[in-house]
Order: structure tokens, then sequence, then C-alpha cells
């Protein structure tokens, strides 16, 4: 069952979310729908499409649910290959942007897919990457973050989209392996040729193994040893 809400999922909005759902949506889409019970941020004909900025697992029980109902669900994350950290005052008066030294890449997903691998391979189930430049915009509160010397993140803003990556499936999922792997590799191979941290090479490994992209072979001390499913078969 489908209504239009208006205004539900609105008010409290956030610009970087806002932004993506007017940059993603297409003539002829409905807006905020009831549909069993969720309320979807775009509706483009049967498609239930839900841009997701982060915290996959929020949405782990609406996307299962959702799908096990018969729905078909695309999910629209933003990872930022480039990103402006801008600093403002207590007024909002702009006091510095820099640009930061940190760049996403399409891997740094798993983070998020990591909260329901499972349904990774669902046929009805599509996950869209927008690789986005972004603001992130920061007030200083000296009483919070410590980390960052009292500046809190205080909201992220869209700046431009320029380039996307769809998963639909198992092959598109393999597709993000690094080229130069040894067969069998480790987290700390792929870690590695990633350029990122041991823990989101196990993230991507384990998202990979429930997806049936890679399979575990062995091990290597203590190490668990992966090998790519395709090449596995082909080598048959």
């Amino acid at each position: 069952m489908t209504s239009d809400v208006p205004h539900i999922g609105t008010l409290r909005e956030k610009p970087l979310h806002a932004s993506l759902k007017r940059w993603y949506s297409r003539p002829g889409d409905r807006v905020e729908v009831a549909v069993d019970g969720f309320v979807i941020d775009l509706m483009r004909d049967d498609l239930l499409i839900e841009v997701q900025t982060r915290n996959f697992s929020s949405m782990k029980t609406k996307v299962a649910t959702l799908l096990d109902l018969g729905h078909t669900v695309r999910i629209v994350h933003p990872i930022a290959v480039d990103k402006w950290i801008v600093k403002v005052a207590g007024d909002g008066t702009v006091l510095s942007r820099r640009r930061s030294p940190k760049h996403g890449t399409p891997v740094d997903v798993f983070a998020e897919l990591v909260s329901f691998p499972n349904l990774l391979v669902h046929p009805n189930l599509a996950i869209e990457v927008l690789l986005t430049e972004e603001e992130e915009y920061r007030r200083h509160t000296p009483d919070r973050s410590w980390r960052r010397r009292g500046w809190t993140v205080e909201e992220r803003r869209l700046v431009d989209v320029v380039g996307t990556v769809p998963i639909r499936d198992a092959e598109d999922l393999a597709a993000l392996l690094p080229v130069g792997l040894p067969e069998p590799f480790t987290t700390a191979d792929l870690a590695l040729r990633l350029g990122r941290s041991r823990r989101v090479a196990q993230q991507m490994a384990y998202c990979l193994r429930m997806a049936g992209a890679i399979d575990a072979v062995g091990k290597s001390g203590n190490a668990v040893e992966y090998r790519s499913c395709e090449r596995e078969n082909s080598a048959r």
C-alpha cells in the first residue's frame, strides 16, 4: 500500500540528504511516499529509492521487510572523494575553509554494507554509490568533541556529484577488489593494496564472502586466506 505523505521525514532533514534527493530525483518521481508502514524518500514507478548518507544499521529492518514483501529497493549512498572543512562562528560567519587531506573511495561503502551482508545479493536490492564533493561545516562547542578540540560537525553539504558506482550483484562487489592481489590473499594484503586500514579490509572481506564473491580457502598463521570465486571457478 502506498500514499504520498507531504512533509514527513523532511522537517529534520539534513542539507546533504535533501540535496542528494533533489539531485537524484527525476520527473515523475514521488517524494516521501508511505509504503507498507515505511516512508520512502523517492518512488519511481515500482522502484523504492532510499538516500542514506550514513548508518545503514538503522535501516536494516526497513530494507529487509520491504524486500520480503516483494518490493524493489535501491539504496543511494554518498562517499566524499573530496571534502572541504568549513569552520563557522556562532553567528554563522565562515572563519576558514580548507581542503581535507582525506579522500574517500568506493570501497569505503563496506563500512556500511557490513550492517546487512546477507542482503547484498538479493535480486531486488541494488546499491548506488555516489562519488561526491562535499563541504563539512564545523562549529566550536568547547564542551564537546575533545578529539577535534571542541569543533563539532554540524552538517554536510553537497558541492557536486562527480561519479557513480552501481552495485547490483556479487560480480559488482568483486569488481571493487584492487588489482595486484596475490592468490590467495589475506586482509593484510587487501589493506595494503587498498591503502586502507585493516578494519576496512576485514569489513570488505566479510561482505564479499557473505555475498559469495570470495571464499575462505585456508590460513596463513592466524590469518584467513581468501580466493576470488570467479578466479577459482575459471581455474577448474
